[in-house]
């Protein structure tokens, strides 16, 4: 795995705009989103990682039960895949558009093929979220829940309370969590 430093997006700060293609043949800005919606959390996946498996249906949820709020969800791949069938860019696009598709995904999902923008976010692993107010101001990242491995635990609910609470003009506690689940391989 290749190592590399992160600049990383600190709460409080404008999150990085993007301009980055989706599994829906278009072009996705983050300022786009921020015109039309109260908050944006971008959440980084990728389509191997167990622990975005473990967090799809949860993330399906919180997409259902905020949108009519004025919240997306825009899932972020980003991840240097290794395997050979994997090394040919155009099968990594198509693999994503069978994984949405066969996991029904109900927000959209983006691909970041140089890994800038997630260097600029800071992600180091998958899934991380990053909580976006309609300004552009970074207001909570970190984990979506303390279970990951059972949906059905209680226990909390990072990001869905870090919605709620924004959408509520609440401050948000905690705002930034570690970042767990499956380390990014980076490109070299």
């Amino acid at each position: 795995m290749n190592i590399l430093d992160t600049i990383g997006t600190p709460i409080g700060s404008y999150a990085p705009d993007f301009e980055l293609p989706g599994i829906d043949e278009r072009v996705h800005h983050l300022s786009r989103y921020l015109e039309n919606f109260c908050s944006v959390c971008v959440i980084s996946i990728w389509d191997k990682c167990i622990y975005v498996e473990n967090y799809l249906d949860r993330l399906k949820s919180i997409q259902t039960e905020f949108f009519p709020r004025g919240f997306t969800l825009i899932g972020l791949n980003s991840d240097n895949f290794n395997s050979g069938e994997d090394m040919d860019s155009g099968l990594k696009f198509e693999n994503m558009k069978i994984f949405a598709q066969r996991r029904e995904l109900n927000f959209p999902y983006l691909w970041d093929t140089t890994q800038d923008v997630t260097r600029t976010f800071g992600i180091t692993s998958t899934p991380t979220a990053f909580l976006i107010d309609q300004s552009g101001i970074l207001r909570y990242k970190g984990q979506i829940d303390d279970h990951p491995q059972d949906p059905s635990a209680t226990g909390v609910d990072y990001l869905r309370n870090a919605i709620a609470c924004l959408l509520a003009g609440q401050e948000i506690q905690p705002a930034q969590t570690q970042q767990l689940g499956t380390p990014l391989v980076w490109r070299k």
